[in-house]
């Protein structure tokens, strides 16, 4: 294995026992250990957990704009791309049941720990509010477009928190149902008003 390659290991190693286990409860010989490396060579690769949490936070962001870029291709309209987003919950439901969002999560225990990665990890949260916005602008929402992207932001929040809290997968799919409810009525309402200006034209 390339020096990279094993260097991206250690990375994705770390994101996962980060999100499961938390930042702080997670050792530099915990994430050796899942790797196989021994801690002469891993100190090669990472010389503080600070900069693992880097590493994990970009590939977060990097995954995030894969993610955002993919719904853009496979959606051809603005709600069909806030869609994607919402159901989210439900394809990621089983590990947000036992472990919460994976961004939610790591802001709230840097936050208590006031590190100073805190501001980058709720960055990876203006990843999706700005995507979320572009949306409802283009959906015709343009001068409530970030509301409403943080509206949705919130709502899916509370959703996973709850959903962690409760374990009840009916839940989730209660909520996303609503959600969906939700952003029909956004569309309706922009609907409405394109028809009344082409009456009053």
């Amino acid at each position: 294995m390339s020096a990279s390659e094993t260097r991206q290991q250690i990375v994705e190693t770390a994101d996962r026992l980060f999100y499961e286990r938390g930042f702080e409860a997670t050792s530099f010989a915990d994430i050796a250990k899942q790797v196989g490396l021994s801690r002469g060579n891993f100190y090669y690769h990472f010389k503080t957990k600070d900069e693992i949490l880097g590493a994990v936070i970009a590939q977060r962001r990097a995954n995030t704009i894969a993610l955002l870029e993919g719904w853009e291709s496979d959606a051809a309209s603005p709600a069909g791309r806030i869609l994607s987003f919402v159901h989210m919950l439900i394809a990621n439901r089983t590990r947000i049941m036992a472990h919460g969002c994976p961004v939610g999560t790591l802001c709230n225990e840097l936050a208590k720990l006031d590190h100073a990665a805190g501001g980058q990890a709720a960055a990876l949260f203006s990843v999706f509010r700005e995507w979320l916005a572009r949306q409802f602008a283009a959906l015709g929402h343009a001068a409530d477009a970030d509301a409403l992207a943080l509206h949705l932001l919130m709502r899916s929040q509370g959703v996973a928190a709850l959903a962690t809290a409760f374990r009840d997968e009916s839940f989730i799919r209660r909520e996303v149902a609503d959600m969906e409810c939700w952003l029909k009525a956004q569309c309706r309402a922009t609907s409405g008003r394109s028809g009344r200006s082409r009456r009053s034209a």
